[in-house]
């Protein structure tokens, strides 16, 4: 009976065997995992980017009502699964950083210095953007500006490594067949850094994902606990606008492009034919969920105001400051479930959620469904 030819170990630089944890194999294979869900990042990133800072070459369409609540859920989960993905994979290519020479080429050269955008552009995004999630910013720095920029910088790093490493990767992944126990190891760590990953994902997730929102013990909030069952990132109080948003005489102003400026009282609004949707409110933090909200049509206001069909509008708030007010491009003032919302499941809106009247309406972040309203800008 013939024997089973046994396969060596690998050996090292130094003849010693190569821990395969700390291979090329391993490597590759946790920087293709860091690569898919860098991307995903990257593309639902801009998205969120662009639905806040709107373009008039790129207009964004209003359905399906819950895409943000997708792609920034998705944007907020994937970057949590790469936080151990990335301390897994800095681990295992730590010894390289100690060999000797330092530089052996000049492509070497440009892979070593890519490594400083890389790496600390990778941690920097993932740590501000799991504070961000619990509204932390001990940072001097405005938070969306800083993720945005400092992700352009970590993307071109990603795509030097990657031009100077394809060869390395392909050559790592196609090698002859390893020992079984070596095989065996690297399966039980890549495992292990897997399931830490699904894991995170796992105990936040029910923050967007309402069936497993009782596993999300990670979570700063949850989708029924605020308000009328819904969360609220900020208060009346917090925004300071308690005494305006209950004063017995508002008036909500309609002007600019218009041939009818109107000031509406409550009544006015009340008056006026109502209509109910259920929406999301999806927040960057990825944080979402879904409620009945009834009100006027933003395209009947605009309507009565006499303002033309392809109007644009920005919505202000009785809140002073960055998120004051908010775009409506052409195509969604005039989209069927964009409300000026009075009621939450047929209740009057608390004053958290923007009593008297708040913008609700689909496909938009969290930061743009504008509270407490008191102007309507028509351009």
């Amino acid at each position: 009976m013939r024997r089973a030819r046994t396969v060596p170990d690998p050996p090292g630089v130094d003849g010693r065997r190569v821990d395969p944890r700390h291979d090329e194999r391993t490597a590759a294979r946790l920087g293709i995992a860091l690569g898919v869900g860098f991307t995903v990042c990257l593309v639902t990133g801009v998205y969120s980017h662009l639905l806040q800072h709107p373009v008039s070459w790129l207009p964004v369409a209003a359905a399906p009502a819950g895409t943000y609540r997708v792609t920034q859920g998705l944007h907020v989960l994937t970057g949590i699964a790469c936080v151990p993905l990335l301390l897994a994979k800095l681990w295992s290519v730590y010894p390289k950083l100690f060999t000797w020479p330092p530089v052996r080429s000049p492509a070497h050269a440009v892979e070593r210095v890519s490594l400083v955008p890389l790496v600390g552009g990778a941690l920097f995004q993932l740590w501000t953007g799991i504070a961000n999630i619990d509204l932390w910013y001990p940072l001097p720095f405005f938070f969306p500006a800083g993720h945005w920029y400092v992700a352009w910088i970590t993307v071109g790093a990603v795509v030097v490594h990657v031009g100077a490493k394809m060869a390395t990767t392909r050559e790592a992944l196609a090698r002859a067949p390893e020992p079984p126990s070596v095989t065996a190891e690297r399966r039980r760590f890549l495992g292990l850094i897997g399931a830490g990953s699904a894991l995170l994902v796992g105990a936040t997730a029910g923050m967007t994902v309402r069936p497993l929102e009782r596993l999300a013990l990670l979570s700063p909030r949850l989708p029924s606990v605020g308000p009328q069952g819904l969360p609220v990132n900020k208060t009346a109080a917090e925004a300071g606008v308690v005494d305006a948003a209950s004063a017995v005489d508002y008036r909500l102003a309609v002007g600019g492009a218009v041939r009818r400026p109107l000031a509406l009282t409550l009544a006015d609004l009340e008056a006026m034919p109502q209509h109910e949707a259920v929406l999301p409110i999806a927040c960057v933090e990825g944080w979402s969920a879904s409620a009945r909200w009834r009100g006027v049509r933003l395209g009947d206001l605009l309507d009565a105001a006499g303002a033309d069909a392809d109007a644009r509008v920005t919505v202000h708030s009785l809140e002073d400051g960055l998120y004051g007010s908010s775009e409506v491009t052409a195509s969604q003032a005039r989209a069927e479930d964009l409300l000026l919302a009075l009621r939450l499941d047929d209740e009057p809106l608390d004053l958290d959620h923007g009593f008297p009247v708040r913008l609700i309406g689909p496909n938009r972040p969290g930061v743009a469904q504008t509270k407490w309203l008191a102007r309507v800008e028509v351009r």
